[in-house]
């Protein structure tokens, strides 16, 4: 595996970025866009489900149905899905209309 995919390792989870198969990533060209407060704050939530396995505030994190979940660290959101067993593969990022 590349490091380049990997967001956060931890202890329970791997977050990794989704690349197509042309070597391209919405999810972390979105998360490179942001600045840094926002990064911080995507990484925090990152790193509070790979450390600890679960996060409580559905306001921060919530399943979305179809077997995908949101990372929220207001404004942002990034979509993602679990995936064999012990990785959530971070498909998109984007901020949403108000």
């Amino acid at each position: 595996m590349q490091r380049k995919h990997i967001a956060y390792e931890g202890s329970e989870f791997t977050i990794e970025w989704y690349f197509d198969d042309r070597g391209n990533s919405e999810a972390l060209e979105y998360f490179k866009s942001l600045d840094i407060d926002r990064k911080k704050k995507a990484l925090y939530l990152f790193k509070l489900l790979g450390d600890m396995g679960k996060i409580h505030n559905q306001e921060k994190f919530r399943y979305e149905g179809d077997q995908l979940y949101a990372f929220k660290p207001a404004p942002d959101r990034f979509l993602c899905f679990f995936f064999d067993g012990s990785k959530v593969i971070v498909v998109s990022g984007y901020a949403p209309s108000t």
